[in-house]
């Protein structure tokens, strides 16, 4: 069995915080949230990490991000392109928002042959969720379902109050096994209770307690040929619906394998708290968080150092 692989997607445009927020320091060292979770998935049995970035970002990523990792895992780039469609689509005028995160994953085909966890560049995770996620990876297997894994999160747990979130909404099965999940792209606390809006525009209330998927996955290589035979059906939908701004997602992907009964996927619990650089306004209470996670000992003043 292959070492399980680390994939940081980190070409998301920033568009609600105003840059390129992967790059953006959290400490006096230079240290972005990222470089968090590099270090915690090195901790965890992690050798390799492959980082999704955009092209145009490479000199300004690499910079701030890879060479300081390069002498401390074994580095690959992979670049989400536009471009990356299948024969026989284009991308339509006006289009400057990627394809979503299931197409990220799909621009790694070539750069990862065997199993590998999948997060968000600008999500803080927390130890626990790597070491528990790795160690999914080094004893399960695809046989004659794919075997995938997802770390959750209480809802409440994952919001900010500078603005709404995306998630994913899961429902589990009476074994703790994910039976649905549905992305949700705008969740925010409305006064004492959290809601999300649905398609007509409503305010539908979420339960606390309820468990959310923050992109931190684990899948198999499998999962390749799935999403390139997936993405032109998506394709020829979006094009017609939602041409500029629709997003192949992954949990559209892993619930739609849930459904046809050709996936299972093992919930994996983390005691550790999420936190995120969404808005620009939440930099203050994430560089105070790293703060306090470096007075407990959980890292070192210097992380790598």
């Amino acid at each position: 069995m292959k070492k399980p692989v680390l994939v940081v997607m980190a070409a998301g445009m920033g568009s609600r915080y105003g840059g390129l927020k992967q790059i953006d320091p959290v400490d006096e060292y230079g240290n972005i949230i990222m470089d968090f979770s590099v270090y915690d998935a090195k901790r965890a049995g992690f050798e390799k990490v492959v980082f999704i970035i955009k092209k145009e970002n490479e000199a300004d990523f690499k910079a701030a991000v890879g060479k300081r990792i390069e002498g401390r895992m074994e580095v690959s780039y992979v670049f989400q392109d536009l471009e990356k469609l299948p024969a026989g689509f284009s991308v339509p005028e006006g289009r400057v928002k990627p394809w979503g995160t299931a197409h990220a994953i799909l621009c790694c085909a070539d750069a990862v042959d065997g199993p590998f966890a999948v997060i968000n560049a600008d999500d803080f995770y927390g130890r626990e969720a790597f070491q528990v996620m790795y160690d999914h990876l080094e004893s399960h297997e695809d046989d004659e379902k794919y075997r995938f894994a997802m770390v959750g999160y209480r809802v409440e747990n994952t919001l900010t109050e500078n603005g709404s979130v995306a998630r994913g909404i899961c429902e589990t099965d009476e074994t703790g096994g994910l039976s649905a999940i549905t992305e949700r792209t705008k969740i925010w606390r409305q006064g004492e209770r959290i809601v999300y809006e649905d398609e007509t525009g409503a305010a539908v209330p979420i339960p606390e307690g309820t468990l959310v998927s923050m992109n931190l996955w684990g899948f198999g290589a499998g999962i390749f040929k799935e999403l390139s035979l997936r993405f032109p059906a998506f394709l020829n939908r979006t094009l017609r619906e939602d041409p500029l701004k629709g997003e192949f997602y992954i949990p559209a992907v892993v619930d739609g394998l849930i459904g046809e009964g050709r996936a299972s996927v093992q919930v994996l619990h983390s005691n550790d708290r999420w936190f995120g650089v969404t808005y620009r306004e939440d930099k203050p209470f994430v560089v105070d968080a790293i703060r306090r996670l470096k007075e407990e000992g959980v890292y070192g003043e210097r992380l790598w150092d």
